[in-house]
């Protein structure tokens, strides 16, 4: 089987469905639990990479003193070709890494099931091409990419935040978003800490459970297509 390094940025925030979806499309993950000490090392002979979530900036190095190296291993992945995937976080850090901005606490928040739409420079692109022309996902963030590296192609945007989805090069993919999360994600979160800020936890839940059945087939698609480059790398 192909093999793909997962960078884990925090504890509650593994690879999940996508994981799932990865591996049946012939793909072994080797999880590196960076949050809890693991080393991520700074290359790798893996076929790909993948970066995930975490409250965090990408050059937060002083609370997460493990994105140097990961920084360092995305900047590798991109130099030698292999196919990268980064989710919010890790969509972030390898904006910055090839160019582009990122900054904290920018803008509005988005909070739960997230209505995204296909830019139409997706339309050529191997992991978004022909996807619904709207789609939703899950999301919990407020830093953003705010400028995408140069030659990036831009391939999903929201209303709160233009840059979902880009692609960096050939075969390196960030999103926002979270298509590793379903509707379960929404309500594991702090009831408490959703009210202080405003938001019906109910509502969201539920919310997230209406969109699923459609969005989780989009989602296992793209996986499988990444899956797919992986294995072709």
């Amino acid at each position: 089987m192909a093999r793909l390094l997962v960078v884990q940025n925090h504890r509650g925030g593994g690879p999940g469905r996508f994981g799932d979806w990865l591996a049946a499309g012939g793909v072994s993950l080797d999880v590196v639990h960076a949050y809890a000490g693991a080393a991520v090392p700074r290359r790798t002979a893996h076929d790909g990479v993948l970066v995930l979530g975490g409250g965090y900036l990408p050059d937060d190095d002083v609370r997460a003193p493990w994105l140097v190296p990961t920084r360092a291993l995305v900047a590798d992945a991109l130099e030698r070709g292999a196919p990268v995937f980064g989710i919010c976080l890790g969509g972030q850090l390898l904006a910055q890494v090839a160019g582009g901005t990122v900054r904290g606490g920018h803008g509005e928040p988005e909070v739960g099931s997230t209505p995204l739409t296909l830019r139409s420079e997706a339309g050529a692109d191997p992991l978004f091409a022909g996807l619904p022309e709207r789609v939703t996902a899950i999301e919990h963030h407020r830093d953003a990419v705010t400028a995408l590296p140069p030659g990036a192609a831009w391939l999903m945007a929201s209303e709160q935040c233009p840059y979902q989805a880009f692609r960096v090069g050939e075969r390196a993919w960030g999103v926002q978003f979270h298509p590793e999360a379903g509707a379960d994600r929404v309500g594991s979160w702090d009831a408490g800490r959703l009210r202080a800020r405003g938001l019906d936890p109910v509502a969201l839940t539920r919310r997230a459970e209406l969109d699923e059945p459609a969005s989780e087939a989009v989602w296992r698609e793209v996986a499988g297509r990444f899956a797919a480059v992986v294995v072709g790398s």
